[in-house]
């Protein structure tokens, strides 16, 4: 449970491109992109935090 395969994307896709619309649905994958990578740098930076606080406590 938890895996997404090919016809769960394809079928999001389809859904996506109902609700939306074939001209907003590059803007929209552009901007969950840019989340996502803004997000995973967020998530990146507080684990380095965290790494180097465990290291000056030793």
């Amino acid at each position: 449970m938890g895996n997404i395969g090919l016809p769960e994307l394809v079928m999001i896709f389809l859904v996506l491109l109902l609700l939306f619309g074939g001209k907003r649905l590059p803007g929209l994958a552009r901007g969950f992109a840019k989340s996502l990578r803004e997000f995973r740098g967020a998530l990146n930076e507080t684990k380095e935090e965290i790494r180097k606080s465990e290291d000056s406590e030793e």
